[in-house]
């Protein structure tokens, strides 16, 4: 199982480093170019142009790295369609933005449906394939489970499509998605090899891909991952806290996904309600950024707090 996890890191940051001299230069050829928010902090207009769609390259290296672990491992062939089933929607949406030159992409329905159909064959997939019940692990009880029942499968369709676009929102300043992720897929690889969970090769497959990648994503960046990247590691994080059992170990690891989406929220709703903005902008890392810190400090703070959440995560665990 060790071994497992070693070679799959490291032929996937291997891959990543060998894909992404030949990949970003071809994304900047076919002007897949990163389009910049006119609202947003003055600092990131330099980025217009640079390279987006990098996800592919993250996706490419996971594929090819878990195909030598998939055969007959359902939790690894599971995960990995939830992982490449939001990176689809993720590519369709950057390739209308990108080449189509249409700002947003899929509408908001065409998103909803497509993020529906993956969640619910992943429902089927945990259930009658993998063969999980509908029990989670209860942080901090040492190890007691919770028999959801029935309200399981609501549940699963809620936190799904709130982790996924709260991964998506955090991608949002150069290597802070990739960093933050990084450290959780470090945390559930880790968890996975203690109980001997066949999930290994690809929450390690990811880890790899996520250390090759910041080479070349971290400040200043020469690719971003774009939704292709975002989506797709939000599936990730999803599809492998489920097949743990461990969903609610998220809003502890994954204290950042959580507080870049609540405050977009609250952002809305205190907007709609006063007129007024709560935060100078949302999500949560724009506020700090117009507050004056340089991008390199919120990635740096935000992966520390993900650093020590995962700390805590297996104390809770």
């Amino acid at each position: 199982m060790k071994n497992e996890a070693v070679y799959a890191i490291l032929i996937a940051f291997f891959l990543n480093i060998v894909i992404s001299p030949f990949a970003i230069p071809l994304l900047h050829k076919l002007k897949f170019g990163q389009n910049v928010r006119d609202d947003g902090p003055n600092s990131h207009l330099k980025k217009a142009g640079t390279p987006t769609m990098g996800g592919i390259i993250i996706l490419a290296s996971i594929i090819i790295t878990t195909l030598f672990f998939v055969v007959g491992n359902r939790e690894v062939q599971t995960v990995l369609f939830v992982t490449v089933g939001f990176g689809v929607i993720g590519f369709l949406d950057d390739y209308i933005k990108v080449v189509k030159k249409r700002s947003l992409g899929l509408t908001p329905m065409q998103k909803i449906i497509a993020q529906l159909i993956v969640t619910c064959i992943f429902a089927y997939l945990l259930s009658s394939y993998v063969g999980l019940d509908t029990a989670i692990i209860i942080p901090f009880t040492g190890g007691k489970t919770w028999d959801m029942g029935l309200i399981f499968w609501p549940f699963l369709v809620f936190v799904v499509l709130a982790v996924v676009n709260a991964v998506n929102l955090t991608d949002g300043v150069d290597g802070l998605a990739s960093s933050v992720t990084v450290l959780v897929a470090t945390f559930f690889a880790a968890v996975a090899m203690s109980i001997q969970s066949a999930a290994v090769p690809i929450a390690a497959a990811t880890v790899g891909s996520l250390l090759g990648f910041l080479l070349f994503n971290s400040y200043p960046a020469k690719v971003f991952m774009g939704d292709t990247g975002s989506l797709a590691l939000g599936g990730f994080v999803v599809a492998i806290a489920f097949v743990l059992k461990m969903p609610l170990f998220i809003l502890i690891v994954g204290i950042i996904y959580v507080a870049e989406n609540v405050s977009v929220i609250l952002q809305v709703a205190y907007f709609k309600r006063t007129k007024k903005r709560l935060f100078r902008m949302a999500p949560i890392h724009h506020h700090f950024e117009l507050g004056g810190w340089p991008e390199t400090k919120v990635v740096t703070i935000f992966s520390i707090i993900t650093a020590i959440m995962c700390l805590v995560g297996l104390i809770a665990l």
